[in-house]
């Protein structure tokens, strides 16, 4: 029996999935959550086989939760599960040893096969998205000045993207300048369309 974890914050996909996965007899949901917040701790005390995970997810993204799971050392293996096909989130994917990467409008038999591959050691990525991010242009941007784009992309102001990345606000604004900077942008929001139309964030 495959033992997985869902992290879906849309609640009437999150269920459609659960239902869908549920119909398979060799996969057991064991945990199905709405943010971010909860995924490393709920893996480490569940120990799922797989965990089934959104990009976009409130509190902490689903990227983000698969580096952390990374770096403790947790043995759930990662599936991301998603409808932002961007070249740079499949780079991140692999920096956190992520061994699946589908978009959601796979059928649910090609989902439920990536589950038991994924769960079996194997990888499972999406060959349009490999293709795109082997011809995608590079991103300039180290992964802390990214960390520092996204959260401003966020909405979040200066103080806010210090306290979140322990930073402080000099070496924050200081980040933003040299993002605009190696961007080529005019500003902070032209920094940040440049970074989403070429597929950094």
């Amino acid at each position: 029996m495959v033992r997985i974890l869902i992290a879906e914050d849309m609640r009437m996909l999150r269920r459609a999935l659960v239902e869908l996965i549920s119909m398979q007899p060799d996969i057991e949901v064991v945990a199905e959550l709405e943010s971010g917040a909860e995924i490393v701790s709920r893996v480490a005390d569940l120990k799922p086989d797989v965990a089934v995970l959104d990009i976009e997810l409130p509190v902490l993204d689903g990227l983000s939760a698969a580096q952390e799971m990374h770096d403790r050392g947790l043995d759930t293996r990662v599936l991301i599960l998603t409808s932002l096909g961007r070249p740079n989130h499949l780079r991140r994917a692999l920096d956190a040893d992520v061994r699946g990467f589908m978009l959601k409008d796979a059928g649910p038999d090609r989902l439920a096969d990536a589950i038991r591959a994924v769960a079996g050691g194997d990888r499972v990525f999406d060959p349009q998205l490999t293709l795109a991010a082997l011809d995608h242009a590079e991103c300039p941007l180290t992964p802390r000045e990214t960390d520092v784009l996204r959260l401003a992309a966020a909405g979040d102001d200066v103080d806010e993207i210090a306290r979140s990345l322990h930073l402080s606000v000099g070496t924050v604004r200081n980040y933003l300048t040299t993002v605009v900077y190696k961007l080529g942008a005019r500003n902070r929001v032209d920094a940040i369309r440049i970074a989403r139309s070429s597929g950094w964030l």
